[in-house]
């Protein structure tokens, strides 16, 4: 039977629903799937609205016959680039504040800048503390690495870690930087 004709027959969604989605149903999400990139969930989404697109507008969709394929194709296209144009990204003249924190990029210079004021900040530690931060961050050490270095038991190494961290967060406050 005619998926058209049985929906005007019977007026009965949800026979016209299940034909739609057993003929046509697979294919659409493949599509779907395949123009959003791998997204599953908004290709089930695209395909739920071509099959109430297409129960709501039937004369629009035309008989099910072959060609029909071609036309369901159509419109999940149709919602997949009208959904990719409504999540675009605001343009520089438009966006906010917190999207023109999204647009700053770190380069070179942001980098070196904030290492100078870091070792800055390191001068203001006491120097047991600086010694213990620059093993463990610098040359990467473990607590106990760390610990063998200095000559002091690891619980000593955490402890220090503890009260430089502090006492950094506190220069680098001192200097400006409000993020740490």
């Amino acid at each position: 039977m005619d998926i058209h004709a049985a929906a005007v027959m019977t007026d009965d969604a949800d026979t016209y629903l299940r034909t739609l989605y057993r003929r046509h149903g697979s294919a659409l999400l493949r599509l779907a799937a395949r123009l959003l990139g791998g997204d599953w969930h908004r290709a089930q989404d695209i395909v739920q609205e071509v099959a109430i697109r297409a129960w709501q507008y039937p004369m629009d969709v035309g008989p099910m016959d072959g060609t029909v394929r071609h036309r369901l194709f159509t419109v999940v296209s149709d919602l997949v680039t009208d959904g990719h144009q409504d999540q675009v990204e605001p343009s520089v003249e438009t966006a906010g504040e917190a999207e023109m924190v999204l647009l700053v990029t770190p380069d070179a210079v942001d980098q070196a800048l904030t290492a100078q004021v870091v070792w800055d900040a390191m001068a203001d530690l006491a120097p047991p503390q600086r010694e213990v931060l620059l093993h463990l961050h610098y040359l990467d050490r473990s607590i106990s690495q760390a610990a063998r270095a200095l000559g002091v038991p690891p619980g000593t190494v955490k402890s220090r870690t503890y009260y430089a961290t502090r006492a950094l967060r506190t220069a680098l406050r001192a200097r400006g930087v409000t993020d740490c």
